[in-house]
């Protein structure tokens, strides 16, 4: 089976899972992309992309930061150093991503779930500090 098929058949699966917490967002540009719920925000949008030699795996996390840039840097590079698959970026126009790549030759199923789930935890854990770090500080002046 062909990396595009198996990438359409595991996020079709997600979709039509009636007790899981993503939804589909669509197809763009040449990637896949699902929505997943989550408790410290709405939803996250994840897109994933057959290359030819990878899979990128890509999420918002935060627009450009207003204040705290040094704070929330810090936090993102801290947390790169405890993650596998997945790491904070900053995307060309300043905000904060998560962004991810593997080789087209370890992508399977398990590894798909395992992407999507990284994701899942690093939003849940890191958003509520980041925006913080971002935005908390022009509430209180």
């Amino acid at each position: 089976m062909s990396i595009s098929a198996l990438l359409t058949e595991v996020t079709e699966g997600w979709v039509a899972d009636r007790e899981g917490d993503v939804v589909w967002a669509g197809d763009h540009e040449g990637r896949r992309g699902v929505r997943m719920k989550q408790t410290v925000r709405d939803f996250t949008t994840v897109w994933f992309g057959v290359g030819e030699r990878t899979l990128s795996v890509e999420a918002g996390v935060l627009p450009q930061p207003r204040t705290g840039h040094e704070e929330v840097f810090r936090q993102c590079l801290l947390r790169n150093g405890k993650t596998r698959r997945i790491h904070f970026a900053l995307d060309p126009d300043g905000e904060v991503v998560l962004l991810g790549r593997v080789p087209l030759e370890e992508v399977t199923a398990v590894e798909l779930e395992l992407l999507l789930g990284e994701v899942w935890e690093l939003v849940e854990v890191s958003f509520p500090p980041l925006v913080h770090a971002a935005f908390g500080r022009e509430k209180e002046t």
